[in-house]
C-alpha cells in the first residue's frame, strides 16, 4: 500500500514568535511518524512575509534552500500535491482561522477544530461565556476596550483577550497597579479581561478526545503553582530560549508539571467539566483545556487550547501515552475518523 500522503501546513503569516512555536510543534511531528511507511508527508510552509515554500524538511538550511511562492501560486502547488489529509500546525489567529478555512475551500480534510471553533477560543470572554452558559465554573470578569478602572477588585487577574501562552498576564493585588497590568496587557490585544483570582488550589489541564462515538477524557496534566513563588503562570513558565536563540517548552520537566494518578479526586469533577466544556464550544476530534482548581476542589474553567501537533512533546499526546496510548496509534486513529476509513498503525 502505498503511503498516505499528508500535508502539514506550517509558520505563520503574520508573526515571527508563532512562526518558531508552529516549527517547533511541526518538527516534532514530522520527526515522530517520519520513520512510518504509512505516511508521506508534504510541507507546506508560510513566513511571516506572507511568502509560501515547499521545503523538503524544516531544517533552516531546507527553508532558506525552498523557493519562495505568492499566495496564488502555493494554492496551485497545494491542489497539486494530492495530499489525503492535513494537519494545520499553526497558532496565530490568521493561521487558526484563515488557513483552516483555505483547506476547506481546497476540499482538503484535515485534523482538528474548524475555524470558528478556534476563533471562539482564542476569544477568551466569549468561549467562557459558553461554557458558563453550559453549567462550567468561570471566574468573574470584566471585558475593558480601553483603560479605565476595572470594578473587579483585588487580587485580580489581568490578561489580554486574545493572546496565548501567558503573553501580557498580571496578576495584580493592589489597586494601584491595575494602570500598569492594563497597558501590558493592550500591548498584545485590543481587548483585555480582568478576572477576579481564584485562589490556589491546584492547576491542571484535561484533554478530551472523539474516539468513535465516545468523548474519553485523558489523565489530567498538573502544573507547578505555589501561592508565594507562583500564584499563576507566566508566559517564562510555559516558553523559553535556550543558549542558540532556539524556541523550547519550559514545563516540560518532572518538576514543572506531571500526570495526576486516576484515583484522584478532582479528576472526575475536572472531566465532568471538561465534557461539558467540549460540548459547548462546538469542538471535533479533540480540545484542550485548562482548569484551576480552588482549596475546596472546585474546577474553574480558564481557557482552552484547541489544538494539538502529534508531536510527542504535545500535551494531548502526552496524555494520550499517560493512558496508554502511543503516538502512533493516536495518529492513524484520528486520520482514520477524518477519513472515515480505519487505518493500522
Amino acid at each position: 500500500m502505498a503511503p498516505l500522503r499528508v500535508l502539514q501546513l506550517v509558520g505563520s503569516p503574520t508573526s515571527a514568535a508563532f512562526c518558531d512555536l508552529s516549527e517547533l510543534y511541526a518538527r516534532g511531528c514530522i520527526d515522530a511518524l517520519s520513520d512510518s511507511e504509512n505516511y508521506a508527508f508534504v510541507i507546506a510552509h508560510v513566513a511571516p512575509d506572507g511568502r509560501w515554500r515547499f521545503p523538503t524538511s524544516l531544517a533552516p538550511e531546507a527553508l532558506a534552500a525552498a523557493p519562495a511562492y505568492t499566495f496564488a501560486d502555493a494554492v496551485a502547488r497545494l491542489r497539486a500535491a494530492d495530499c489525503a489529509v492535513a494537519v494545520p500546525q499553526m497558532f496565530c489567529i490568521s493561521g487558526m482561522t484563515t488557513m483552516r478555512a483555505l483547506l476547506e475551500l481546497l476540499d482538503l480534510p484535515y485534523l482538528g477544530n474548524t475555524p470558528f471553533v478556534m476563533a471562539l477560543a482564542a476569544d477568551k470572554a466569549k468561549a467562557k461565556a459558553v461554557v458558563a452558559a453550559a453549567g462550567v465554573a468561570v471566574p468573574r470578569g470584566q471585558l475593558l476596550h480601553a483603560m479605565r478602572t476595572p470594578t473587579i477588585s483585588v487580587p485580580a487577574v489581568v490578561k489580554p483577550n486574545g493572546s496565548d501562552n501567558s503573553d501580557g498576564l498580571t496578576l495584580v493585588t493592589e489597586a494601584r497597579d491595575f494602570d500598569a497590568a492594563l497597558r501590558n496587557a493592550f500591548a498584545y490585544s485590543e481587548a483585555v479581561l480582568v478576572e477576579e483570582y481564584v485562589p490556589l488550589g491546584r492547576e491542571v489541564r484535561c484533554g478530551v478526545v472523539a474516539r468513535g462515538n465516545e468523548l474519553v477524557c485523558l489523565p489530567l496534566e498538573e502544573y507547578y503553582v505555589d501561592a508565594r513563588e507562583r500564584p499563576i503562570r507566566r508566559a517564562a513558565d510555559k516558553l523559553k530560549r535556550n543558549a542558540d536563540g532556539a524556541l523550547t517548552l519550559a514545563a516540560k520537566t518532572r518538576s514543572e508539571s506531571w500526570i495526576v494518578p486516576a484515583d484522584d479526586p478532582i479528576v472526575p469533577a475536572v472531566w465532568k467539566a471538561a465534557r461539558a466544556s467540549y460540548t459547548a464550544l462546538g469542538s471535533r476530534h479533540y480540545n484542550l483545556f485548562d482548569f484551576r482548581i480552588d482549596p475546596q476542589g472546585r474546577p474553574w474553567f480558564l481557557e482552552a487550547g484547541p489544538y494539538c501537533s502529534f508531536s510527542p512533546q504535545s500535551v494531548v499526546v502526552t496524555m494520550m501515552r499517560a493512558a496508554g496510548i502511543p503516538l502512533e496509534r493516536f495518529f492513524a486513529e484520528a486520520i482514520g475518523q477524518v477519513l472515515g476509513v480505519a487505518r493500522v498503525p
